[in-house]
């Protein structure tokens, strides 16, 4: 094949030959199909390339490779009906536990309204105390020899002991329980030091320390000391809302003292020192010392079986009058405790839970309530759930709601011996641009499923919290178009709405011939 053939055969190549003008025919018909071919390049073209200058939002998935050794997770969390001197937090994993705690942990008093009142400051380990008196030297037994001084007390003989006496000072207590057993010489020391100081009696001075006994000496009301067997009486501890033992509680005046139960030292000293305390701000109160007399007076009046309706509304009236003049703040109208910080876990499957515990109290299953409010509860950099939600990291809308699933959820227990455990699938979540300097921020979603646990009757109950890690991690980015794709685009639109308008127009082209065909 030479040279002047090749040419040739080049020459004859041409994919845009020309027909004259004067051989084509313009129509109605294609100059209105030829608008409509414009106008939808025209606006596919637009549309193309606003879509090449706009970044669009790509997940991937990935085996997590992250090299932190722990993560962090943030709560807020409120223990509707658990006191904050019994909320512990302990945390199991598969590397270890850590119970009680304390670090980056705050607490605050919680009323029975919901109202978050007084800072109990930063969780702290439980401070030691001396849990009986080491000088009394007698068991129990030797102590009852000559009789109880401690009076055992029923429902009736309660109510009977606080309508007689200014002070009543009960320990309620269950057999079963070791720090009862150990407390038990030294509150029976406790009350026959305070009969015979009541009584004068100088013959039993030796029996006791000078020190205990001219303390007990400067107590000028009568202090009956008395005890409850919770085991016995259940129904008398569980109406005086009892939840630990020993629970030492000071009546005054028939109601329980404003400042709560004892949770001092129990040894003879200290606890003589406290009841004189309170006698003393007690008579230094001159409108509960006068309301004292009132209110005696009315129990006097109204001793016999033949009081008038009105005589019985008179002294109900003092009653409440009386009530109303206690201090505003009471320890039993503080049953909650709020719970917030932040705990450092594992990065392995594992738990924490909240539930009670007390060093120097066996607690009583039965009466131990876990009814919880999750206000907030996440894991990862405060800051990169901050970014998310605000909108500063840009991610898929409904990612936000996983985050922090439970937060705003109520988790009450109406019956003994259950609460709620809580399951958390974490899902390792990234998003590019999501950083501090050269730190990578991660947050976690949340798959979450709570169920209602049953516990034994002789088993503690706690909330419970279980997290493991997901594996797979999802990486959120924007990917941009290359330029090539948009040009291969641009060409497809201009050739192809060409394309398609001429088939329509040839077609309808075609359909008119036969019909004119047909007509003639």
């Amino acid at each position: 094949m030479g040279p002047p053939r090749m040419r040739k055969m080049m020459s004859n190549l041409d994919m845009y030959r020309k027909v004259p003008v004067d051989l084509m025919e313009g129509t109605k018909r294609g100059s209105v199909l030829s608008y409509t071919a414009l106008f939808t390049i025209l606006t596919l073209f637009v549309l193309e390339t606003r879509d090449f200058f706009r970044k669009s939002l790509v997940s991937q998935l990935a085996l997590d490779s992250s090299d932190d050794a722990r993560i962090r997770l943030n709560f807020n969390i409120t223990m509707l009906d658990l006191k904050c001197d019994f909320a512990v937090i302990d945390v199991v994993s598969v590397l270890g536990t850590d119970q009680n705690v304390t670090a980056h942990v705050t607490k605050w008093d919680i009323d029975a309204d919901g109202v978050r009142r007084t800072y109990k400051g930063r969780n702290r380990n439980q401070k030691d105390l001396e849990l009986f008196d080491t000088t009394v030297e007698e068991s129990i037994e030797e102590l009852h020899a000559n009789g109880e001084d401690a009076v055992p007390l029923d429902e009736e003989t309660l109510q009977f002991a606080k309508n007689e006496n200014d002070f009543v000072f009960v320990d309620f207590y269950a057999s079963w329980c070791s720090h009862c057993r150990d407390l038990a010489p030294t509150w029976e020391k406790l009350a026959e030091l305070m009969q015979d100081a009541g009584e004068h009696l100088a013959k039993h001075l030796e029996d006791y320390t000078e020190e205990d006994y001219d303390m007990a000496s400067k107590v000028e009301l009568p202090v009956m000391i008395g005890k409850v067997d919770c085991v016995t009486h259940r129904e008398v501890c569980e109406e005086h809302n009892i939840r630990a033992y020993p629970t030492l509680r000071l009546f005054v005046d028939g109601e329980p003292w404003e400042g709560g139960d004892y949770n001092g030292h129990r040894t003879l000293l200290e606890l003589v020192e406290w009841l004189y305390w309170v006698e003393e701000k007690f008579q230094k109160d001159e409108t509960l010392r006068n309301l004292h007399a009132v209110h005696k007076a009315a129990r006097e009046r109204l001793q016999g079986e033949n009081a008038s309706d009105e005589e019985k509304r008179w002294n109900d009236s003092m009653i409440q009058h009386k009530k109303r003049l206690h201090h505003e703040w009471k320890q039993e109208d503080h049953p909650g405790c709020q719970l917030a910080g932040h705990l450092l876990l594992d990065r392995a499957p594992g738990n924490f839970h909240i539930l009670a515990r007390s060093k120097h109290h066996d607690l009583a299953p039965h009466m131990t309530n876990v009814s919880h409010m999750v206000h907030e509860l996440y894991v990862g950099d405060p800051t990169a759930k901050h970014w998310i939600m605000d909108g500063r990291s840009v991610v898929p809308t409904e990612i936000r709601t996983k985050l922090s699933p439970l937060n705003g959820n109520v988790y009450p227990t109406l019956d003994y011996h259950e609460s709620y455990h809580h399951y958390l699938k974490l899902v390792t979540t990234k998003v590019e641009g999501m950083k501090i300097g050269t730190r990578q921020l991660r947050a976690y979603q949340m798959l979450a499923n709570s169920q209602l646990a049953l516990y034994g009757s002789d088993v503690t109950p706690e909330a419970k919290f279980a997290y493991d890690l997901s594996p797979i991690a999802v990486t959120y980015s924007f990917r941009s178009r290359h330029w090539y794709d948009y040009m291969t685009s641009v060409f497809a639109i201009v050739g192809g709405v060409f394309t398609v308008v001429g088939m329509i127009e040839a077609s309808l082209c075609a359909t008119a011939n036969v019909v004119r065909r047909r007509r003639r």
